[in-house]
């Protein structure tokens, strides 16, 4: 084990959510940030702290039971709040739908929408109370 890992090399992924050379060079545009008023550089990338959170929600662990080969978690975890606040994931994943749609020959936008009518009923006649009310007759 301590031998594979003297011996891999700079690309190979740790664990499986970290993100190969190309996966990150399709979206750093999102996390790019200028340094020309000055600033601070910072401790670690931004690819190292996206595994991380790429970590976090895909084994489920809580942010401070981050291994040690990743960022601090407070960092991870603070981060984690900004680009959630800028919309940054949900401009990624827009951006990451286009191209997948486009790569299978598809157009851009969706053109159908499906709606689970069992929730909107439930929702129409009050959400968790009505559910309530029906178990409780049943």
């Amino acid at each position: 084990m301590i031998s594979e890992i003297l011996v891999r090399g700079k690309d190979e992924k740790k664990v499986p959510t970290d993100l190969s050379e190309r996966e990150w060079a399709r979206i750093e545009k999102h996390f790019r940030v200028s340094y020309k008023k000055g600033g601070r550089l910072p401790k670690y990338s931004k690819k190292e702290i996206l595994e991380a959170i790429f970590y976090v929600l895909r084994t489920g662990c809580q942010w401070r039971y981050l291994p040690n080969d990743f960022p601090l978690s407070k960092t991870v975890y603070e981060q984690f709040r900004q680009w959630k606040k800028q919309g940054i994931f949900e401009k990624m994943n827009y951006e990451i739908t286009k191209y997948s749609r486009r790569k299978i020959g598809r157009n851009e936008q969706p053109s159908a929408c499906i709606v689970d009518s069992q929730s909107v009923k439930t929702t129409e006649k009050g959400g968790s109370k009505a559910m309530m009310e029906v178990k409780s007759k049943g």
